[in-house]
């Protein structure tokens, strides 16, 4: 077929291999790539000259010997076969361009969309042109040409904006007040080195790999599994949303003490340790706070809706007026005394500084007040909670990787050195602030930063008001993306709400973060507020420091940070800071937050969708299975420590409905051998075929069980093996199936009661071929007939559990009644042991044996011996099963002179299965005998049984498998539901405790 589509004619032919030769001995034929959305390259390459592929480099340096390729990508203009085959394309003239790595397949490595599709990117790029060819890309979605920031601008500065803001312009001075010099260092300490461990891990993180929307949510959830991640990105969400009101208030707050003028209701005065003052200390109305933070949020809102680019436009307008309200601060504080005194401001004093060294903790009304009938008592603890949103805001560089010119360097060095700046800020202002004023006017002056700032202290309100307002703007954008990426990941239905398209503005989110943000502002208490967003910025900084701790721990092959200053001890340290910060806040805060995250956590396990992103989770318990299976060894299991790891064999014999890759009861029978269904089972298939040719349908076919195993409940894995025929698959899998100790060591099949009708020589040699395999590579086997008639969860059996123990099995027919027994279904039956002694056995002494022996055991069952006399005496025998004999003697007799008489005409031994045979008639007919009285017992004591389980047999040596089903088809006659078992040379039960 071809197409003229752009320009370029396309041939494509339905053989999908990289042959040569056909199309001219110049050309090679090739495979363009295909990106996940299906987009196709339309390439067109006119063909070579032979003989300026033959000459030297140097012809190529002439234009004129070159031809140039074109590419245009054209969406859904190729399409895969309905086969799943790959179209192939030629040139304009037939030919195949030939490619100089086609040794290794056209798609190498410098293919540079193998690269790209390895890292999931959607767009779609052309093939790698040959060397010295031009090549023309237009790609039909448009191309993002937007400036990357650096890292100043795009990590330093905006770490700086959200870490400096409200809490030290109109709290900090007040903090060391309160504290005092002393513990407000100790303060800053511990707290700076809970969000610089928090950086280390981030960094570390971040540089190991490529980050995508959502921030911390995205960077926790695909270390941690996305129960975590979503837990922690919801409550990371919400404090952002908190945060954006206490910005707002915050704002709110410094205009109405520039302005008092614009209040509209009466301010509060209030009187400082009862002792009368000239001035008595002015606090805005509570409702003021809650009407201008409700119109500001709104106004604020607005501006969200208008768009990023339009804070992005007025974003580095936000930073010079904190600059410059820093400096005019320090100014301020070296020139304190000289220019315009102020009561209570002594300049930069040593006797001030020893004076306010020590702390001076006292209760103060909810304006922060002191007052000794205020509701709120002040300690270290407290403060922690109201100090430490002043050192949060390391996330602002790790949400903006999209817009970094190198992520990889760019966010640790930016993100650790704000983080060191602002502690180091925090530090000198603790002693520059104690050694300026009195403690008085540092507990009363709210805004002692504006009075001691140079000029004048109007540039600290503006700058204040600015710098809140900004970071209440960064909130309100980030919040809604965060919910948004959240949604996007489509794990939980109900968030489905906040969904947004790609490059779309997320308005819903932002209207619910405008919401929460309002009900905030209502509380209108600044200090109540601040240990909220305390408790989720620590749940989110310690899920950092643990995705970190467990990512380092693991050391799986995929964690190569590019960040090297990390270590799981300093992570671990981290997420313990941040929980001991948590406790010594609030208890009750904690317990609340905790009890929250914990809530949504199991909220996604039980509604969520499953997602696996390779978290660090899943590594562990790779790691874990591979030490627990080292520490296992390959040595015998003890008995006390022995469980079934049964190997379902899933192939039928027979036909199965349509799309049901296993029968419907095998699973059920396999959560049977299990207690309480807890365990692993293995369920293996067979196709039979060539494995090159039937891998995909393999690959297909287990999905397929994988998926019907889930639908069923049943704790298993599903492998399909594909060999020449079910022997050898068999074979090769009873021999590779499972690691150490936790290979399977039970075999469970379905006995193939269609033998008869379906095949009669392919079904008894491989039955028999199975049989022999499990007894040499000492695997147990379970035979189970009238598995249509097992019963299910729901279908509630009574009477007996029969065992006709024969043989010693190491107690694998007694361990599996048990097993039956608790189950729903079988648990209102009894056991009852058969043994089968011979005609000379003492039988009451064997009685005994058994009973004591079961009573060791723990086991409860009713005994009973029959003794068998010898094989040919005669004994009354049930009318179905002599007609049964007497037909299996007919068959086998037949079978017998036809195979001896094809033996008499080609002059050679009997052979039977593809290998020789000797057949000892007299034994033939012991063995049916034995069969036969087998049967009559079981039919005379047990025909009311819920289920029966019998030794089984072993196939007798040299004798045809055809007479080895006759010997089964005679056991199991007229018996509904039948276990036949066959241990191994283990014991699975002990007497001993």
């Amino acid at each position: 077929m071809a197409t003229d589509n752009g320009g370029a004619d396309i041939e494509t032919s339905d053989d999908n291999e990289f042959s040569s030769g056909r199309g001219g001995e110049d050309g090679r034929k090739y495979r363009p790539v295909f990106a996940h959305d299906q987009d196709r390259a339309v390439l067109e390459m006119s063909s070579i000259d032979p003989s300026s592929v033959a000459s030297s480099s140097d012809s190529f340096s002439n234009p004129n010997d070159l031809k140039k390729l074109k590419a245009g990508v054209q969406t859904n203009m190729l399409s895969e076969g309905r086969d799943g085959s790959v179209p192939n394309h030629e040139g304009v003239n037939g030919s195949r361009t030939e490619s100089k790595l086609e040794l290794f397949g056209f798609d190498s490595l410098v293919n540079i969309l193998g690269l790209r599709s390895m890292a999931s990117d959607q767009i779609p790029a052309p093939s790698s042109p040959r060397d010295g060819d031009d090549v023309t890309i237009n790609l039909d979605r448009p191309k993002i040409s937007g400036v990357k920031l650096g890292t100043m601008m795009g990590v330093f500065v905006p770490c700086l904006q959200n870490i400096l803001g409200i809490i030290y312009y109109i709290r900090f001075s007040w903090i060391v007040g309160m504290a005092g010099i002393g513990e407000s260092l100790l303060l800053v300490a511990f707290c700076g080195s809970c969000t610089f461990l928090t950086t280390i891990s981030l960094s570390a993180i971040a540089t190991n790999g490529a980050m995508k929307g959502g921030g911390p949510y995205y960077l926790i959830g695909r270390a941690l599994g996305p129960e975590v991640g979503v837990s922690i990105g919801l409550c990371f969400f919400l404090g952002n949303a908190v945060a954006g009101s206490l910005y707002v208030l915050g704002a709110v707050e410094t205009f109405l003490k520039a302005v008092p003028e614009a209040g509209l209701f009466r301010e509060t005065f209030t009187k400082v340790n009862e002792t009368g003052i000239a001035q008595p200390i002015p606090s805005p109305s509570l409702h003021d706070l809650q009407i201008y933070g409700i119109i500001v949020t709104i106004i604020l809102c607005f501006i969200v809706f208008g768009g990023v680019k339009m804070i992005n436009r007025v974003a580095p307008a936000f930073l010079i007026p904190v600059m410059f309200s820093l400096f005019s601060i320090f100014l301020g504080i070296f020139l304190a005394r000289k220019d315009n005194p102020v009561v209570g401001i002594t300049g930069l004093s040593l006797d001030s500084f020893k004076d306010n060294w020590s702390s001076d903790y006292q209760t103060t009304n909810n304006a922060g007040i002191p007052d000794p009938s205020g509701k709120i008592y002040w300690n270290f603890n407290a403060l922690v909670g109201l100090f430490f949103p002043a050192v949060t805001g390391i996330m602002a560089g790790s949400n903006r990787s999209a817009s970094l010119k190198d992520t990889q360097r760019s966010i640790p060095v930016g993100t650790l050195a704000a983080t060191l700046t602002t502690s180091g800020l925090y530090l000198i202002s603790v002693v520059f602030f104690g050694a300026l004023a009195t403690r008085e006017k540092l507990l009363t002056d709210r805004l002692l930063t504006a009075t001691v700032a140079w000029p004048f202290p109007s540039i600290i309100h503006i700058g204040i008001i600015l710098s809140t307002l900004g970071a209440a703007l960064q909130s309100l954008t980030g919040a809604p993306r965060l919910l948004a990426a959240i949604a996007n990941d489509d794990i939980l239905p109900v968030l489905n709400y906040f969904k947004v398209a790609d490059g779309s503005e997320p308005h819903i989110a932002t209207l619910f973060t405008a919401f929460l943000c309002i009900g905030c502002v209502v509380i209108g208490n600044l200090d109540l507020i601040t240990p909220t967003i305390t408790m989720f910025y620590l749940l989110c900084y310690a899920g950092v420091n643990l995705s970190c701790f467990l990512l380092d721990l693991l050391d799986a092959p995929s964690w190569r940070p590019r960040w090297k200053f990390h270590h799981w001890s300093l992570s671990l340290i981290g997420a313990l800071i941040c929980v001991v910060i948590m406790f010594l806040i609030s208890w009750t805060f904690t317990v609340v937050s905790l009890a929250l995250a914990t809530l949504i956590y199991y909220y996604v396990s039980i509604k969520g969708k499953a997602g696996d992103w390779g978290d660090g989770f899943k590594s562990a318990y790779f790691q874990l299975a591979l030490r627990s299976l080292r520490s296992l060894g390959a040595s015998q299991v003890h008995p006390k420590n022995w469980y079934p790891i049964p190997l379902i064999f899933c192939r039928p014999w027979g036909k199965l409905p349509e799309n049901v890759p296993c029968h419907p009861k095998l699973a059920d029978f396999a959560n049977c051998v299990k207690k309480k269904g807890r365990g692993m089972s293995i369920f293996v298939s067979i196709l039979d075929g060539d494995y090159h040719e039937c891998a995909e349908d393999a690959k297909a076919a287990c999905r397929a069980l994988s998926t019907y195993i889930d639908y069923k409940k049943c704790e298993g894995v599903a492998e399909i093996v594909v060999a020449p025929s079910m022997s050898d698959g068999f074979r090769g899998i009873v021999q590779t199936m499972g690691l150490g100790n936790l290979k399977p060591n039970i075999v469970v099949m379905r006995y193939p009661e269609i033998w008869r009708r379906e095949n009669l020589t392919e079904i008894p040699a491989t039955f028999v071929s199975i049989i022999n395999d499990c007894i040499v590579a000492n695997k147990a086997v379970v035979i189970v007939k009238g598995l249509d008639e097992w019963p299910n969860e729901y279908q509630r059996q009574y009477g007996t559990i029969d065992l006709y123990w024969i043989v010693r099995d190491g107690g694998l027919m007694l361990l599996l009644s048990q097993l039956l027994l608790t189950k729903e279904s079988f648990e209102s039956c009894k056991i009852q042991v058969f043994c089968i002694a011979e005609e000379d056995s003492d039988a009451e002494e064997l009685k005994a044996d058994v009973k004591k022996f079961l009573y060791d055991l723990r086991m409860q069952a009713e005994v009973i011996v029959i003794s068998m006399k010898s094989w040919d005496a005669q004994t009354e025998q049930q009318d179905d099963s002599v007609e049964a004999f007497a037909s299996a003697q007919e068959r086998i007799a037949s079978c017998l002179g036809e195979m001896n008489e094809k033996a008499r005409k080609e002059e050679r031994p009997l052979i039977a299965d593809g290998k020789p045979v000797v057949v000892n008639e007299q034994q033939v007919e012991k063995f049916l005998y034995t069969t036969l009285k087998l049967n009559s017992t079981i039919l005379r004591y047990s025909r009311m049984a819920a289920v029966v389980l019998v030794s089984l047999p072993p196939p007798p040596l040299n004798h045809p498998a055809y007479f080895y089903m006759e010997y089964m088809d005679l056991l199991v006659e007229n018996v509904p539901r039948l276990l036949m078992v066959r241990g191994y040379r283990r014991d699975v039960v002990t007497l001993f405790t």
